[in-house]
């Protein structure tokens, strides 16, 4: 694959997981509909499975509400035609089910496919940095 490709795949990837975050932040949830597949999975820093249907709908009802969300690194990729595999590390701090969670540093990995002509993400997993 050529690097301008390459380079244009990854730019389009990042820009559309910062969308994501956004949109997360803000309970935009038709412009986290899109983003996330239908087989989205999630697993949290704490170990916690969710599908797309159980994140989504803990965000949209306030069940898990992002209070602050900070990149902390560059967002690292590797592009295989069809699948980015993206890397950062951000902070954030959470409330869930009214508890606020103190602000944390974790390592995210995030998988996405070209589906239907558009970049989705389809795999998260968060590891908590405890030192």
């Amino acid at each position: 694959m050529e690097a301008s490709l390459v380079t244009g795949i990854r730019e389009a990837v990042e820009a559309i997981e910062r969308k994501r975050l956004a949109a997360l932040f803000k309970a935009d949830m038709p412009t986290a509909e899109r983003i996330h597949a239908d087989d989205f999975q999630l697993i949290t820093p704490l170990g916690a499975v969710f599908s797309k249907g159980e994140y989504l709908e803990a965000v949209a009802t306030g069940v898990i509400k992002y209070v602050a969300v900070e990149l902390e690194s560059a967002v690292d990729a590797r592009v295989y035609r069809d699948v980015v595999l993206i890397r950062y590390r951000a902070a954030f701090e959470v409330d869930v089910q009214g508890q606020r969670y103190p602000r944390t540093s974790c390592w995210f990995t995030d998988s996405y496919e070209m589906r239907d002509e558009r970049w989705q993400i389809v795999w998260s997993h968060g590891t908590m940095i405890t030192t």
